[in-house]
């Protein structure tokens, strides 16, 4: 029988807001143009705009997917249980955290990382 590493959830949340604060300013560095073009924003004002916007969305992504990984691995842990309902308590925690559209994106995209791992966890 093999010895299961146990990591804090505090690591795990730190991890996730990394990961996804990168990812969401990665998102954010690609739509800012955009948004700022559809706007009328030039020169230095666009780059103000797109500057902001890197970190709003780098911030909100990791806050949401911090607060999801911590409210999982506190309720597995507290359950002794690893299930889809702390999947599906913790995603609505998160919800509650931000705006809606900005919410059903970011959980779709911790759902799907989520998943990924945990496909490759088991195999």
């Amino acid at each position: 029988m093999e010895d299961e590493l146990i990591v804090p959830c505090s690591s795990l949340a730190v991890d996730s807001f990394i990961r996804f604060t990168t990812a969401g300013g990665l998102w954010g560095f690609c739509s800012a143009p955009y948004d700022a073009r559809k706007r009328g924003l030039t020169g230095i004002a666009q780059a103000s705009f797109v500057a902001k916007s890197v970190g709003k969305f780098g911030f909100q992504c990791g806050l949401v997917a911090g607060v999801f990984s911590t409210t999982r691995c506190g309720l597995q842990r507290y359950r002794k249980q690893n299930d889809q309902i702390n999947t599906l308590i913790a995603g609505a925690v998160a919800a509650r955290t931000r705006s809606w559209k900005n919410v059903i994106a970011v959980a779709c995209l911790v759902s799907a990382f989520s998943v990924a791992a945990e496909v490759s966890r088991t195999n």
